[in-house]
Order: structure tokens, then sequence, then C-alpha cells
């Protein structure tokens, strides 16, 4: 079945995401689009065209997202773009939590983000590039860089605080 001309119309997942906020999980996950098809025997649905994923305080722009679903759960969602981005609001008071790549890979069930190809991360001043990056969102741990990364590096950049007035 195919749902053309999407734009304006939020469909409601009721599937755990665990990143962000710890309320962003309880909230439902709205999706706009330009087009969207749902294969009902493969359980996946594909969105196209200026893609926009909010749940809570997360949110996905791409210009496709795919949404893998098991027993009506999400288990993968792969969002791609030039580039396709996320961003979400860890805690109350901290800085948003921005990254982007031209493939987005997001498996709620393990806290899990993947970043790839030319990919980014970043919080405040502090900042992450490579080819691949993964974000734990649940133990907030950051890892860049691949095994066989060929000569690839990981660039960092690491601001630091403003010194207090005496």
């Amino acid at each position: 079945m195919k749902l053309s001309k999407m734009v304006g119309v939020g469909l409601i997942f009721s599937a755990r995401m665990a990143f962000g906020l710890e309320s962003d999980s309880e909230q439902p996950i709205y999706i706009d689009s330009d087009n969207a098809v749902y294969d009902e025997k493969a359980q996946i649905s594909t969105y196209t065209g200026n893609v926009v994923a909010t749940q809570g305080t997360i949110r996905i722009d791409g210009d496709k997202l795919v949404v893998y679903l098991k027993d009506g759960a999400i288990i993968k969602l792969i969002a791609t773009g030039k580039p396709s981005r996320f961003k979400q609001l860890p805690a109350v008071g901290k800085e948003e939590m921005h990254g982007e790549g031209l493939i987005n890979e997001f498996y709620p069930d393990q806290n899990l983000l993947k970043f790839m190809k030319n990919a980014s991360v970043w919080q405040g001043d502090a900042k992450q590039s490579s080819e691949y990056i993964e974000y734990d969102t649940k133990n907030s741990l950051l890892k860049a860089g691949e095994a066989q990364s060929d000569g690839k590096r990981v660039h960092s950049v690491i601001k630091p605080k403003p010194k207090q007035a005496q």
C-alpha cells in the first residue's frame, strides 16, 4: 500500500526508544514525509522526501528513513541524506547532542546510534569527525574510527572551559 503526499501527517508507533531524555522513550514517534510505503509482510516502512521524525526531544532529518519492525516494535531505523541529521537533549540542563552522516543507523533496544560516511558528532564545543562513529546513548559512550580504517584518521576538537573571573 502506498501513501503519497503525507506532509503534515504524524504516524505514531508505540515503540521503546531509549535515547534522549528518559521521558523521550515514553513519547510517540511522529514521522512526516512526502511519501510513505508500508510492506506489511516484510514489516518495513519506508519514508522519502524531506523526512522529519520526532520523539520527545529527539529529531531525525533525512532524505529517506527506513523503519524495520518485528511484531509491531521498532528494531532498527536507517536514515540517509546529504547528510542525514540527528539531535537530542540528553538531559535537562545539558547542551543538545548533534550527529550527522550520509548513513545513520539507530538501534533502540541497544541504545545505539551509528553515524557513517562523512560522520560528525558534537555537543557544545566538543566535536568528533570520522567515517564511522558509534554512540551508546545509555552510557554516554562515543567511539570513533574503525580497526580497518585504511589510514583514515579521527578528528577531535575539545575546547577548554573559559576561566572563571576571580
